[in-house]
């Protein structure tokens, strides 16, 4: 007979403790998966969960990027993934090697990089300073005015981040699938069902999108809004696992997940390939772990650890 939810529990519960585990979430996975872990979070909030963790395994339900970071900031522990195929999108449109040649072609301008967390370890070793949704104006605010910024990888966040800040910078192409799919017309459609509702939106989506949101923050900064929002209906325009938290944190609105022309929501593939029975099973094998070489684990902790203390 398969395990039941609660059968799988019992099991990740018991071997979390033989483990001397943390487990360690994003706001993007399954409701299951978050009712089960220590810490939910965004990506800023994991990165110093996972640096200030006294754990031996880090058990990170997130993307493969993700458990890296914590890799990064803990090379003695042993960290592991539900699946070492939950990649990022926003990973795979900015390669290191590319990167690497784009900064050695332009080598004359003297890039100073900051690199949006969704990145690999290979991207973050090639930058100065690493930043995330929800520290993005600050980390730049505090970027050298003497150099030009290139910003990696994606150019949503970016031209937001330019917005806010009135530095200019050079933006690398990349974007989040997930976020591209909210179009002007899916959120129209549904403010005209929900005329009074409030629209909250991930920095990630596009220009049209979030000229037509009244919020535009972070996930775990989308908290703090909808609880202080003056109305019910709040229009939640990024990951449709955010609303399992928002839902908790908020009780008393009635939260409408950001339509896409497609569907009433929208899902990141790579975030729901984590589930239940694949978290038992890597804190049962202890695996697959995180690994990465030495000198490019190295590289990518300066800018890294540069972030978490200009983030304080």
């Amino acid at each position: 007979m398969p395990a039941t939810s609660l059968d799988l529990r019992d099991d990740i519960l018991r071997l979390k403790k033989e483990r001397n585990a943390v487990i360690l979430a994003h706001n993007y996975q399954t409701g299951d998966i978050q009712d089960i872990a220590d810490y939910v979070g965004d990506s800023l909030g994991l990165a110093y969960r996972a640096q200030e963790t006294e754990a031996d395994v880090i058990t990170f339900c997130g993307v493969h990027f993700m458990a890296e970071t914590a890799k990064i900031v803990n090379p003695e522990k042993t960290v592991i993934l539900p699946d070492l195929d939950a990649g990022c999108s926003l990973e795979e449109s900015c390669p290191a090697e590319d990167l690497e040649k784009y900064i050695n072609d332009n080598a004359e301008k003297n890039y100073y990089v900051i690199a949006y967390i969704n990145c690999s370890a290979g991207v973050k070793a090639l930058c100065d300073v690493i930043c995330t949704s929800g520290n993005a104006v600050n980390i730049v605010n505090k970027a050298p005015a003497d150099r030009p910024i290139l910003f990696v990888p994606d150019a949503n966040l970016g031209a937001w981040v330019m917005e806010q800040t009135g530095r200019k910078m050079d933006l690398w192409q990349g974007s989040c699938y997930v976020h591209m799919e909210f179009t002007r017309e899916s959120i129209n459609k549904i403010k005209a069902e929900y005329p009074d509702a409030l629209v909250v939106a991930h920095p990630e989506c596009t220009t049209a999108v979030r000229l037509l949101a009244d919020e535009v923050c972070s996930t775990e900064k989308m908290i703090g809004y909808c609880q202080n929002a003056p109305v019910k209906n709040i229009i939640v325009v990024t990951e449709s696992g955010m609303l399992h938290r928002l839902q908790k944190e908020a009780p008393d609105k009635n939260l409408i997940a950001g339509p896409t022309d497609r569907c009433a929501c929208n899902d990141c593939h790579f975030m729901k390939m984590n589930t239940l029975e694949k978290l038992r099973d890597c804190l049962q094998n202890l695996s697959p772990q995180v690994q990465m070489p030495e000198d490019i684990r190295q590289r990518a902790e300066a800018p890294l650890l540069r972030m978490l203390e200009q983030s304080k």
